[in-house]
């Protein structure tokens, strides 16, 4: 399965995998007099009186359309056609400013003549920028002088708007430089990178003549929804009936939900036990730029493409492979670049059910002990089952009930809940697996936009598991998710170790139009503590070092989400005083990793990302740029080797051994490797040094897990 997800803030919405195809945002057009300008379809303003009329009325955020929404709205819709402000000029935007106080009234009145001439002298703008730059593309690149010190601002989406033509034509100037030199790095030379970049440009300029007047709404509606908060989106036709595909999860492909972001395919997430999220390579946030098919196809550039035409190419027949070329998250210049080959294959249910497995761990003292570790990938239900009336089918709090005893009878001492990457799904899922660790009780509270409070969870007390109980959540945590690890931090019944989750704390749903579907936010998630999940997600009573940035990924980062708040506490028991042990396991927890050569590594990973991260500018001389790459090979290669040495390995001479050794092999080689490391995994998993620091923290805290240690209600 792949999924697609286009949005300004660019995250996933929890239980709902929304596929959408709004890539129209980096695209271009060729100057042609006779492109007769976009104009509004009846459909289109029957659409937008429903919307209106239904964010007024269902939405959980009650706005009102006035003079501040309208100046929103045109800011928003600026920043959703020009986000890196490459195209339009400071005149445009001056004279865009006469809607300022405008637009909120002509969607009262389901005109949309404004965005549309917005979005049209856009379109103009980058009519003459494509052309201009095709037609001297040869010559400009001959001129290049890359021996001068010079240097580009890498994010631009809050620099001023081009004063002028000069202006802008000298920001463009160093765009064509950056792409220029991040190719030279790569290996290609002047021929072959004018060759490229003359592709992509023309392959931009005929998608952006296909482009009709529901490009241009579904780009203005989606501008006006974001308004209300980052999960709530436009579906024009198109993509709702692609969206009821893709919920279906029997796509063949690699598992992973993609957005557009400026010209490129952006990874958002990977999908639980998915083929992309088995091989283990591809990350969040990495930049698709190239897709090829098997071992010897032919690498095909996908930059400035349509998204839907980027997952055409990706999908593909399950048991088949694709190569991506990407450039990873942390990369902050284009020439980083590695392949990554992965079989496709569809996602299935039992693929992403729970599973266990036994932890030894020794302590201290030398002694060994056995934690149970139950990962969960998801909240999940098998529905069409359920609603056959099978007795067997499966559910995650079946499955765990089921796990969770077996463990038990092979001697677990404790127990740790993994829900690291698990995006959320089934909220009753999540409610049910709460109360297997509890006797009854509420687990969630419902705030609807009406304000009425509705609250979940075990209604009637039966037989639950009483014993040590851990936690573990990363930032791709979220939704229900976060429901559950909230409820056991909440109770005291357990300990929430890892990083702070995602934060996506609110409810949609998918609303019919007279042309197309509006999903939109109805409520949204309070814990029993009367902590609102949203925006600020649950933070670990342990906390380990972020593998996702937080300033990158999260409900945090998205324009207009909605803020964190309280409600009053739902009436609760405590069922130990886990807090009391947190000093005394966090001392333990520090000594600990002090030594552990992956944590280590880790540590050492994040202040390089960091440092990374921090700059704002980078260097148009080539012989700086090949400096600071290199110095970065050579410290990812020490930083390598000082993990492997310290576990008793042998030092690799360079990176990524094991990828050039794939890329020479042959489909047939690459399926059988495959299925061997698919054995070999069975018969010996490499240890996860996250998991296994848990095991020890849990082990730790089993004193304070005992009878006496049971906590008083405040």
């Amino acid at each position: 399965m792949l999924t697609i997800k286009s949005s300004r803030n660019g995250n996933f919405t929890g239980a709902i995998i929304v596929a959408l195809f709004l890539s129209i945002f980096s695209l271009s057009v060729v100057a042609d007099s006779a492109l007769k300008p976009l104009e509004p379809e009846k459909s289109h303003k029957t659409a937008v009186h429903d919307m209106v009329e239904q964010l007024n009325s269902r939405h959980y955020v009650k706005l009102s359309l006035n003079d501040e929404f309208s100046g929103k709205l045109l800011d928003a819709f600026l920043d959703d056609l020009d986000p890196n402000r490459l195209f339009l000029l400071k005149s445009d935007i001056t004279e865009f400013q006469k809607y300022r106080k405008e637009l909120d009234d002509e969607l009262k009145k389901s005109d949309l003549s404004a965005g549309f001439f917005i979005f049209n002298r856009y379109r103009e703008r980058m009519i003459t920028r494509m052309q201009n730059t095709l037609d001297t593309l040869p010559k400009s690149v001959e001129a290049m002088d890359f021996s001068v010190n010079e240097d580009i601002e890498l994010d631009r989406d809050k620099a001023n708007w081009p004063a002028n033509e000069a202006e802008a034509d000298e920001i463009w100037r160093k765009q064509i430089k950056n792409r220029v030199l991040g190719l030279r790095l790569a290996d290609k030379d002047d021929k072959g990178i004018i060759e490229l970049l003359t592709k992509r440009f023309k392959n931009q300029i005929k998608r952006m003549k296909q482009l009709e007047a529901e490009d241009a709404f579904q780009i203005y509606a989606n501008a006006f929804a974001s308004l209300y908060d980052p999960h709530t989106d436009y579906f024009s036709p198109r993509i709702s009936e692609n969206f009821q595909i893709n919920m279906s999860l029997k796509l063949e492909g690699i598992g992973a939900v993609l957005q557009m972001e400026d010209d490129y395919t952006k990874v958002v997430r990977l999908v639980p036990a998915g083929p992309a999220d088995k091989q283990g390579q591809l990350q969040p946030a990495d930049r698709v730029i190239g897709v090829a098919q098997g071992k010897k196809g032919e690498m095909q550039d996908v930059v400035g493409w349509r998204l839907d035409d980027v997952v055409d190419l990706i999908r593909g027949a399950a048991g088949s492979f694709v190569r991506l070329e990407v450039i990873p998250a942390i990369a902050k210049s284009d020439e980083t670049r590695r392949e990554i080959i992965i079989e496709r294959n569809e996602v299935k249910l039992e693929d992403q059910s729970a599973k266990g497995e036994m932890i030894d761990i020794t302590d201290s003292n030398g002694e060994v002990h056995h934690v149970g570790v139950i990962d969960v990938p998801t909240f999940y239900l098998d529905f069409e089952a359920y609603r056959m009336g099978d007795t067997e089918f499966r559910s995650t709090t079946r499955d765990v009930h089921r796990i969770l005893g077996e463990l038990l009878s092979q001697g677990a001492e404790g127990i740790v809940i993994d829900l690291r990457d698990n995006g959320g799904g089934s909220l009753a899922e999540a409610n049910g697996m709460v109360g297997l660790f509890i006797e009854s009780g509420p687990t969630v509270q419902i705030r609807q936009s009406n304000s009425r409070v509705l609250r979940e969870g075990k209604r009637r007390s039966s037989p639950y598991y009483t014993g040590p109980l851990a936690v573990l959540i990363n930032r791709m945590s979220a939704s229900a998710s976060e429901i559950f690890a909230g409820a056991i931090q909440d109770y005291q019944r357990g300990l929430v170790i890892g990083t702070q989750s995602f934060g996506k704390g609110t409810v949609q749903s998918v609303n019919e139009l007279s042309h197309g579907q509006l999903k939109l936010t109805e409520s949204k998630f309070y814990r029993i503590s009367g902590d609102s999940t949203q925006n600020r997600g649950v933070i670990p009573d342990i906390a380990f070092p972020p593998l996702y940035n937080q300033e990158d990924i999260g409900e945090s980062v998205l324009d207009n989400a909605l803020h964190w708040d309280r409600i009053p506490q739902a009436n609760h028991r405590y069922y130990f005083d886990l807090k009391a042990g947190l000093d005394t396991l966090q001392r333990k927890h520090d000594k600990r990793i002090a030594k552990d050569p992956d944590f280590q590594f880790l540590q050492e990973q994040i202040s390089v990302i960091e440092a990374m991260r921090s700059k704002t500018h980078v260097s148009l001389n080539i012989d700086l740029r090949k400096k600071e790459r290199d110095a970065q090979k050579v410290q990812q290669l020490a930083m390598e080797n000082r993990r492997r040495v310290a576990k008793g390995e042998e030092p690799l001479e360079a990176l990524e051994e094991e990828a050039a050794a794939e890329l020479a092999m042959t489909d047939e080689e690459l399926e059988a490797k495959a299925e061997s490391e698919k054995d070999d995994k069975e018969k010996e998993k490499e240890p996860d040094p996250l998991l296994t620091e848990a095991s020890h923290i849990l082990v730790d805290a089993v004193p304070y897990f005992e009878p006496e240690r049971l906590a008083r209600r405040p």
